[in-house]
């Protein structure tokens, strides 16, 4: 098991800064963003990515795992085969893909997975040659795989040592989809598990009720993280954890908030 941090709200951080945060908040790493605009793109990945994982390495940290960008679908896509060479070079082995956006008033569900399907059956080549995982994120609203239901229908009968699900319980709870329920649909398929709480709100429209969702701080949203670190244990799921850290912050204050996070989920995954 690994308990890492997803790099997105700490963009700005230099490598140096990367170790310290590991350092101080006791987790194991981090999982890196591959992305325009970040530190390590796809143009410069092939170098930057195995000296960052070096320099965090003899630090006691790892990537265990990169997020590309979300509009990384495709394996014929030039940045996938550099990315993917990058991490066979840096034995980084679990990769994170975009998502397949879906609109259910201008396109037909099952036309969608199929073509979702062909690009997985792409990746899982491509994942072959080069010895990486390819993980589904579970997100909710207009995606396919809003939740573990949707995300089977793109990953069933695909090997699970190279098409994995990468599962996040706030976004479960967005949808209304029992943890439990939804880990025994991918658990020959679970490879990932994001960590972030979030908050359902009542708000109105037109004369009616509707749902709002709002990110917060883990442990004051309505994720049942003691059911979920049973149903874990359960399936004996080794990580790694990503703790998100959605919620708004003052960039000043990162590295506490991160703190916070890294505490709390250390406690309720009884992580030690």
């Amino acid at each position: 098991m690994q308990l890492i941090a997803f790099s997105k709200p700490l963009k700005n951080f230099s490598i140096d800064q990367l170790v310290k945060a590991g350092n101080e908040c006791h987790f194991d790493g981090f999982d890196m963003c591959v992305r325009k605009g970040f530190p390590i793109t796809p143009e410069n990945a092939l170098t930057t990515l195995k000296e960052t994982t070096g320099v965090l390495r003899s630090n006691a940290l790892d990537i265990p795992l990169i997020t590309v960008d979300t509009d990384l679908l495709l394996p014929s896509d030039a940045r996938a085969s550099l990315i993917l060479k990058a991490m066979d070079n840096a034995d980084v082995r679990l990769l994170k893909l975009g998502y397949f956006l879906f609109e259910p008033d201008q396109q037909d569900y099952w036309v969608e997975v199929d073509k979702a399907r062909l690009a997985i059956a792409g990746w899982q080549d491509l994942g072959r040659k080069y010895d990486v995982k390819i993980c589904c994120h579970v997100h909710s609203h207009c995606m396919l795989g809003v939740n573990c239901a949707s995300l089977s229908h793109i990953i069933k009968d695909f090997d699970p040592e190279f098409i994995g699900a990468y599962i996040d319980p706030g976004h479960m709870v967005i949808e209304g989809e029992e943890f439990s329920t939804g880990a025994a649909m991918v658990k020959d398929y679970l490879c990932a598990v994001a960590l972030k709480d979030v908050n359902l709100k009542r708000i109105e429209k037109n004369g009616h009720g509707s749902l709002n969702k709002e990110w917060i701080k883990a442990g004051a949203g309505m994720v049942d993280w003691t059911s979920v670190a049973k149903e874990l244990n359960r399936v004996k799921f080794q990580g790694p954890y990503s703790i998100h850290m959605e919620f708004d912050f003052e960039e000043r204050n990162a590295l506490s908030s991160l703190k916070q996070e890294t505490d709390f989920f250390r406690n309720a995954l009884n992580y030690n």
